[in-house]
């Protein structure tokens, strides 16, 4: 057996045995921890991502949801959709702030994922992990603290200015030192001894119904009780020698699709990686898959039919038509905030998760229910009040989102798990990652290196212009300005690039794998 190695600052981590990737070093580690005592990709994820849940409050947290893409070694693809539903009682709801209790409008679905995903490693894959034991680091790290990384670092201080805002948020977080979260450990420790359930109808299901009324929120003990988690069929397209799947909607899964879909048209491959050219017809092919967006939601209320219409190969080469290869098109399009965070694993018998946990916003709503020290995801502010959208706010439904982790087959077998941190970002950043992964060939780390653009509107820049990281040249910038882009040239390896990572699984098993550069993890092979 080949020993594996770990990601460094100049290469990815390499394996002939089995691989996590995660943006924080102490969740691969704890991850990679439960692969080297046997456990399957699934048992690392859940344990990875409890820590994570710790390690990177301002992205993810036990008051958020989780989107889960599964397969085994022959290819048997399943999503596992942990997304919270809206409160049943909305009556006399007239607006939909973005932070604070009015945003706490859904209930939140990651420990209910951990059940489900647990019950298919067990009857499938023949997991033999405990929940109990697979919380025990995040306890750990809860209970006994961390340095705060560089990420949160950077989110604390870009809402310093809200903070104060934000119910029980300044006594428990911090922007520098020590992070410490010994109400989290409890609520945690509580799951680890009753189980999931213990969220939803115990206990602690009980204090945080009573968190969440007392800041005025319309989440209900009920609410909390009927959350479960949904297993589905994904969405899938051919891509060159790939085939790419995503999770259903309401993720917008079918969104990276359709871009892919537009580009398959466009010879990506032959084009130079690093050219105005190329960037240009993935903008395009963005923009193209972008215009039909807002017609996803959630299929219990809305047209089952959307994949099949989206996804349709005459419509996509349509868009492809559309696009003028010398000429951008006017993008004043609404922009959808969101950050998340992207862990993916492959474990010694070949089967694979790609896996995207999140809070919404970054800090979620920013409000900390009860004593629980849970920090609520402010998912409900993804709906519209707009009666003819497919997305307006209705008792029980899952809100339009943007999580849709990644997972690509060749020859019909596991060959790339990939996702990124970025709400809107997300399909941009994934259409250039499979791009320069399946067209031009690059190894992960060296593709998650790459420039990143970012079309549209940010929370940090309200200018209906296209994002560019400044790495990627003056003369790709000119020629996009040519072109008739209006560029905003924004830091190397900027936080507003996402945070992505990738798994590939090679010729006869061997991986290789690398988490962002712009995040505060990597990868770790065994």
């Amino acid at each position: 057996m080949t020993p594996g190695t770990r990601q460094t600052a100049d290469t990815g981590a390499t394996s002939q045995t089995a691989m996590i990737t995660t943006p924080h070093w102490q969740a691969s580690e704890v991850g990679a921890a439960v692969l080297k005592r046997g456990g399957n990709a699934i048992e690392a994820l859940v344990a990875a991502g409890a820590a994570l849940s710790v390690l990177y409050p301002h992205f993810c947290g036990l008051g958020g949801d989780a989107v889960w893409m599964v397969s085994d070694a022959d290819g048997n693809v399943r999503s596992f959709l942990g997304i919270g539903q809206s409160a049943r009682n909305i009556d006399g709801i007239t607006a939909i702030p973005s932070r604070g209790p009015g945003s706490t409008l859904t209930s939140a679905c990651l420990v209910e994922s951990w059940e489900r995903v647990l019950a298919h490693s067990t009857s499938a894959w023949a997991g033999k992990e405990r929940l109990s034991s697979l919380l025990d680091d995040a306890i750990r790290i809860a209970t006994d603290g961390f340095a705060v990384s560089s990420s949160q670092r950077f989110w604390h201080e870009f809402r310093r200015d809200e903070l104060g805002e934000w119910p029980g948020f300044a006594a428990i977080f911090t922007g520098s030192g020590i992070q410490r979260q010994p109400d989290l450990a409890r609520s945690l420790s509580a799951i680890a001894r009753h189980g999931t359930r213990e969220f939803y109808e115990g206990e602690l299901g009980a204090r945080i119904a009573g968190g969440l009324a007392e800041i005025g929120s319309p989440l209900t003990a009920t609410d909390l009780a009927v959350t479960r988690t949904r297993e589905d069929t994904p969405v899938s397209l051919r891509y060159r020698d790939l085939t790419l799947f995503a999770p259903p909607p309401p993720t917008q899964g079918l969104t990276t699709l359709g871009i892919m879909g537009i580009l398959e048209h466009l010879d990506m491959a032959g084009f130079d990686f690093s050219g105005g050219v190329y960037y240009h017809r993935l903008i395009e092919g963005v923009k193209q898959a972008f215009l039909d967006r807002n017609r996803i939601a959630d299929p219990d209320f809305a047209a089952s039919s959307l994949a099949e219409a989206l996804l349709d190969p005459k419509w996509l080469r349509s868009k492809a038509d559309a696009i003028d290869p010398a000429r951008a098109m006017p993008w004043p399009q609404p922009y959808r905030h969101g950050d998340t965070a992207f862990l993916a694993a492959v474990d010694d018998k070949g089967r694979a998760v790609s896996l995207l946990q999140s809070t919404y916003f970054d800090w979620g709503s920013g409000v900390v229910v009860g004593d629980t020290g849970i920090l609520w995801q402010n998912r409900g502010a993804a709906f519209s009040l707009d009666p003819s959208s497919p997305n307006r706010l209705e008792p029980g439904k899952r809100p339009f989102y943007t999580l849709n982790p990644g997972m690509a087959l060749k020859e019909g077998r596991p060959h790339l798990l990939y996702g990124t941190q970025g709400a809107d970002g997300q399909p941009q950043t994934l259409a250039l990652l499979i791009s320069l992964l399946a067209d031009h060939h690059l190894d992960p780390l060296a593709a998650l290196s790459r420039p990143r653009f970012l079309l549209g509107q940010t929370f940090s820049d309200t200018r209906h212009t296209l994002k560019i990281e400044s790495n990627v040249g003056a003369d790709v910038i000119g020629s996009l300005s040519t072109m008739g882009h209006v560029v905003s040239g924004i830091d190397a390896f900027s936080q507003l690039g996402g945070q992505a990572g990738v798994i590939k699984i090679g010729a006869e098993g061997r991986l290789a794998g690398a988490h962002d550069p712009r995040s505060d993890g990597g990868a770790i092979g065994l």
